[in-house]
């Protein structure tokens, strides 16, 4: 079992998992057909980052420019490389709370039937093969809104006497909350996989993420945070901040930590499992501190602006636990903070902007 299947492979976890594993001599094929500037625009289209990859490695990358959604081609494709598969990596999505209330056909057949495909046809062809799906912390809808949160100067934060002062742990509910249409075909497919592990003993898990981050994002208004907020301030563009101040905080997860955390568990699978995944306590910022560190390593300020109005289902605080994780693979640790990360985005996008 020597393929790697990764879903959404010229995104930024995508291709990430591409690198990672043809790194380490894995044939890995691909599955991109560059939703993502449908949803996006011109601006976040991700053929660039499919074309490196080709151009990197060559035969060892597969790309198959096909939608989750088609399950006759989803069939042929499992059909092809059937038990040499021993991982699957599903990271295409809708990830957008935004463009989810515009088209909620289209989210929840690509977040939810999508993943409903992969799981069957993984079952059918490949059932040994351990199937990591990127979720994400919307599934616990507006929940974490319900926090007993404290204003400070440039962030929300919560007492240190908390049980989740630490990071927000599994036990939170995804019941009885406001999730967005987004987060809802999230939830649908979080359920389906962890399921198909519980009902068909598959080693599967759910990575419940924070901010996804890293330079291979195409970052895009509606979706991309710090991708976006380093683009705004390089290129000029307006940028807009929706409500809580600009204090709303969020964690950061280098691509290469969440994707080096994936190959743990590819190495001693479980089975249904759940993990959230992100910076946690060691790499988070308020969006008014990601918008200072922008201007300081660009060297220019932000042409931004503040409304009053949040996103509907939006977060004030995140900050996971990685706890659950760490207990099961001590190893396994976060190599980049938020200031890492942003020079990183900075130096590495600056010709390509």
């Amino acid at each position: 079992m020597s393929i790697v299947l990764v879903t959404g492979s010229a995104g930024l976890i995508g291709s990430e998992s591409v690198r990672f594993f043809c790194e380490k001599g894995f044939t890995v094929v691909g599955i991109d057909n560059n939703l993502r500037e449908s949803f996006f625009g011109e601006g976040a289209s991700t053929l660039w980052n499919r074309d490196r990859l080709q151009e990197k490695y060559g035969d060892q990358y597969i790309h198959h420019n096909s939608d989750i959604r088609d399950r006759p081609a989803m069939e042929q494709l499992f059909q092809t490389y059937n038990r040499e598969i021993g991982l699957i990596i599903h990271t295409a999505a809708q990830p957008s709370h935004d463009w989810a209330a515009r088209d909620p056909f289209t989210d929840f057949t690509v977040n939810a039937n999508g993943t409903l495909n992969l799981l069957e046809q993984t079952r059918q062809h490949c059932p040994e093969a351990v199937f990591i799906f990127c979720s994400t912390n919307k599934v616990y809808g507006d929940n974490p809104n319900r926090l007993p949160l404290v204003e400070l100067e440039r962030r929300w934060e919560i007492e240190e006497g908390h049980p989740f002062y630490a990071g927000i742990d599994e036990s939170m509910s995804i019941d009885h909350c406001k999730h967005s249409l987004f987060g809802a075909s999230k939830v649908a497919a979080d359920v389906l996989v962890q399921e198909y592990g519980r009902y068909f003993d598959m080693k599967t898990a759910c990575f419940r993420g924070g901010c996804l981050t890293g330079p291979s994002h195409s970052g895009a208004e509606l979706h991309g945070f710090l991708s976006y907020l380093m683009k705004c301030t390089v290129t000029g563009t307006p940028y807009k901040v929706y409500g809580y101040k600009g204090k709303q905080v969020r964690d950061n997860i280098h691509s290469y930590d969440l994707v080096n955390a994936f190959y743990h568990f590819y190495q001693r699978p479980r089975v249904a499992e759940t993990y959230n995944i992100g910076g946690g306590r060691e790499s988070n910022c308020s969006m008014l501190e990601a918008i200072a560190q922008c201007e300081e390593i660009a060297d220019k300020p932000l042409n931004w602006e503040y409304q009053e109005s949040n996103r509907s289902g939006d977060h004030i605080w995140w900050i996971g636990n990685l706890g659950r994780f760490k207990s099961h693979y001590p190893e396994w640790e976060l190599t980049y903070g938020v200031p890492e990360i942003l020079k990183e985005i900075y130096s590495q996008n600056l010709d390509r902007w």
